[in-house]
């Protein structure tokens, strides 16, 4: 998985891991729409609302509004760089975290109260997941003995079968981050929320679009993740990845939303534990 040409390998990422992620953005929506009986919009769909954002008037609330988007844009692609690279997972882990920090300080520098709502849940969704992929670290290292990223590619065992519990505990870290219900709490890709979008409400135009861009390198970055528990073939390792992201899909128009408290209570009482339990029985 990992090219001789490192800087090739970036410039690639850099190019070709948005496309991708919009891609299965508009396979999300068709999918979903045929699950609810739509003939729902096309699958390039993604791609032609980045385009028409980006041809209208850039519209800001205040200039530090418009850093923050370009920092998480910035941190977004870095964090998949180097997770890609198969670099340390800490640090992975941080600048991961920096990349929503600053979309919760651009929410923040807003007046609206939906932002702040937003980036107020955006904050409690970050303290619930976080200790799941710290815990996934753990078990990384504890399994393969490194904590770079690359080590499971050359992992005798496929790390689903060792970390069997840490994998059904990153899935729901998957809803999470993709915005799936029951867990969309801080914004949401549904229709019936474009008006009240929460974190995202004050942005608009090319703007608007970094921040949807940032989100297509987020879902490039996810499906590696989850690809990294059965790194040892590619082909099965992007099979696992499509069933989990169909598994949210049918989450996503199963469930409803939830609280923000019950979310919390949740990822720290069932999938923080499922993470411990797997890292107990990899000690015993």
């Amino acid at each position: 998985m990992i090219t001789p040409n490192p800087t090739f390998q970036i410039a690639l990422l850099i190019l070709l891991a948005p496309f991708f992620g919009a891609l299965i953005a508009g396979l999300d929506r068709k999918i979903t729409a045929r699950m609810q009986g739509r003939i729902g919009p096309p699958v390039l769909q993604p791609f032609y609302d980045v385009m028409k954002l980006l041809r209208k008037e850039p519209i800001v609330v205040n200039r530090i509004q418009v850093v923050y988007a370009f920092l998480h844009l910035a941190f977004m692609a870095l964090s998949l760089i180097l997770l890609v690279l198969g670099q340390d997972s800490l640090m992975f882990l941080f600048v991961f975290a920096f990349s929503t920090l600053a979309l919760v300080l651009g929410g923040m520098c807003v007046r609206s109260p939906y932002s702040r709502i937003g980036s107020q849940r955006e904050i409690m969704l970050m303290v619930a997941y976080e200790p799941v992929l710290i815990v996934l670290m753990i078990g990384m290292y504890l399994v393969n003995g490194s904590f770079l990223l690359a080590s499971p590619i050359a992992a005798a065992r496929p790390m689903l079968f060792t970390l069997p519990l840490i994998f059904i505990a990153v899935l729901v870290v998957l809803a999470i981050k993709l915005q799936k219900s029951p867990f969309d709490l801080a914004t949401s890709h549904h229709a019936h929320q474009e008006i009240i979008k929460g974190l995202t409400i004050e942005y608009a135009g090319p703007y608007l679009a970094i921040l949807e861009i940032a989100h297509f390198y987020e879902i490039a970055l996810l499906f590696y993740l989850i690809m990294l528990f059965w790194a040892s073939s590619l082909l099965i390792g992007a099979l696992l990845a499509c069933a989990a992201f169909f598994l949210m899909i049918i989450a996503d128009n199963v469930f409803a939303r939830l609280t923000s408290i019950w979310t919390f209570r949740f990822m720290w009482t069932g999938a923080l534990i499922l993470s411990l339990t797997n890292i107990l029985w990899l000690y015993l």
